[in-house]
């Protein structure tokens, strides 16, 4: 099939290509590089690769190559709160504007992949499911929200929730979880801790691509659903994450005792749906880790962040 990725230079897109040129499909990535230009550059040889440098505001040249497309992959947006918070207008025109956009020239026949955030659950009491409440406590999290339910109007679609996702990515992020954690023990040999007993749950970039490969090669069985995607034995809290990142490394951890966190997201997740349609992670945390300090040793900038 020929697969459209907006934002796909980006860091789930830049190892989500590899996944499906391995299976045959044609990629054609929509990007505007706003971050690292050279994280596509493997697959500039590749004869079902192509890449088209655009912004997913521009409405012409996104119908344009969106009427081309079997498959639509909307990754396109300002990621996390810091960034969104910094950017209010660009936020809301990227993350929602162009997402109804892009909803309005897709047909019935084309299959949508939507990548939202299990931030929208915000903090919540007892396991969260699909069927949860949204409390999203961000402007990225109510724009991804917001986002999520044109999609799921809109037929031939499925839209994802996405833990915290950790580990390697050719278009590298440092801000989030776990990449900053082992950064910072690797760099500080010190963590504070603010919140430390809020929940997250986590999962490994290979499996969020995994996650996209499976739904789509079982389509008819998953589409027009929502799922959460996590690692439901990642379910834990920032100090047990830092525990985790010390059986690995020297750590000392300290827990700020009056500070808090300005993400306020608390909750525990299950990813229970997915996996009862036959999808399985295969990447634990000590997996990430090990591959996490491995890559710090290989980079030369402290710091790949979204902001």
């Amino acid at each position: 099939m020929n697969i459209l990725i907006t934002g796909g230079a980006g860091y789930i897109g830049s190892e989500l290509v590899e996944h499906f040129l391995q299976d045959g499909h044609s990629v054609v990535v929509y990007d505007n590089l706003m971050y690292d230009p050279t994280s596509l550059l493997r697959y500039a040889g590749h004869p079902k690769f192509s890449f088209v440098k655009g912004d997913v505001r521009n409405s012409n040249l996104l119908c344009k190559h969106v009427s081309k497309a079997d498959v639509i992959i909307p990754l396109a947006a300002l990621v996390g709160f810091p960034l969104c918070a910094e950017n209010k207008e660009a936020a809301v025109a990227i993350n929602y504007e162009a997402n109804c956009m892009l909803a309005s020239f897709k047909s019935k026949n084309q299959l949508l992949i939507y990548p939202c955030t299990n931030s929208g659950y915000g903090s919540n009491d007892g396991v969260v499911t699909e069927e949860s409440p949204l409390h999203p406590v961000s402007l990225y999290g109510r724009t991804k929200v917001q986002a999520e339910e044109v999609y799921r109007q809109a037929d031939n679609c499925i839209t994802f929730r996405l833990a915290t996702v950790f580990g390697p990515s050719s278009r590298m992020r440092t801000d989030l979880l776990v990449n900053n954690f082992v950064l910072r023990t690797l760099r500080d040999k010190l963590i504070v801790l603010y919140e430390c007993e809020f929940m997250r749950n986590y999962v490994h970039i290979q499996d969020v691509c995994r996650s996209f490969k499976f739904v789509l090669d079982n389509w008819d069985s998953c589409k027009d659903e929502t799922y959460n995607v996590g690692n439901d034995s990642l379910n834990m809290n920032k100090l047990h994450l830092a525990r985790k990142i010390r059986a690995h490394i020297p750590l000392e951890i300290m827990k700020a005792e009056y500070t808090k966190d300005p993400d306020t997201r608390d909750y525990i997740v299950s990813s229970q749906k997915i996996y009862d349609k036959g999808f399985k992670c295969e990447y634990d945390l000590d997996i990430g880790i090990k591959q996490l300090i491995t890559t710090y040793g290989i980079i030369e900038s402290p710091w790949y962040a979204n902001y």
